[in-house]
């Protein structure tokens, strides 16, 4: 239980990083934690949706302590596709080259940890 309240602490903690990063980045923050129908039937998990102009994008904060893989983002991309967002954007600590490799193929942007904590 512990374990749980204190990987929800770090998460609300990136995600609260995310939400400033984006805001001076220049983008809206429309809403936090969402969950869209998708035309699949399939209930789609978002931490954030972002705009900017207007483009609206799916984001998914994930503070692991270690890397995340191409499925993980495969699932981003189908989970976006599916509520009709373009260009998703993951968070997370570090990504594998074969999710990089996907994400540039898929208009996905990867963001680390540190970029979105060094940006103030």
């Amino acid at each position: 239980m512990d374990i749980d309240g204190e990987q929800f602490k770090s998460r609300s903690h990136l995600t609260e990083l995310a939400v400033a990063y984006f805001k001076k980045e220049g983008y809206k923050v429309n809403s936090e934690n969402v969950k869209l129908e998708g035309h699949s039937g399939v209930a789609r998990h978002f931490d954030l949706i972002v705009q900017k102009g207007r483009l609206e994008q799916g984001v998914w904060v994930r503070d692991w302590n270690r890397t995340i893989g191409v499925n993980v983002i495969i699932n981003l991309d189908t989970s976006s596709e599916d509520v009709d967002l373009s260009s998703p954007i993951m968070i997370g600590e570090k990504f594998s080259d074969h999710a990089k490799s996907y994400s540039n193929r898929r208009k996905i942007t990867l963001l680390t940890k540190q970029k979105i904590g060094s940006f103030r």
